[in-house]
């Protein structure tokens, strides 16, 4: 048994959430928040077979995609400002982060 998080841009979360429902994966979904970006996201965890592992993560490759968006950077707070571009960057964000865990113990109520 596997425990699959799998940590993704919210534009893709409920694309992800009824691709498993087809696909006849059971999984939990939590709101969370990036660190880098400070935006919103979804972390889906799915308990499977070991069997099933590369099926599940086929489900998430194919409904979370990568795409650029422009951020504009914070100001520094301390130091000097002559390196600092007040400009948006073009960052890649989305696809998926994805963990997969062993598990030793699965219960079912």
């Amino acid at each position: 048994m596997k425990m699959v998080i799998a940590v993704v841009q919210d534009k893709d979360s409920n694309r992800l959430s009824n691709a498993l429902i087809t696909a006849g994966f059971r999984s939990t979904k939590l709101a969370t928040t990036g660190g880098f970006l400070k935006s919103g996201n979804s972390t889906f965890l799915i308990g499977i077979e070991d069997d099933r592992v590369s099926e599940v993560l086929q489900v998430i490759r194919s409904n979370c995609k990568v795409r650029d968006q422009l951020v504009t950077p914070v100001s520094p707070m301390g130091g000097t400002t002559d390196s600092y571009v007040p400009f948006p960057v073009e960052v890649q964000v989305g696809g998926a982060t994805v963990f997969v865990l062993p598990v030793e113990r699965f219960e079912h109520f």
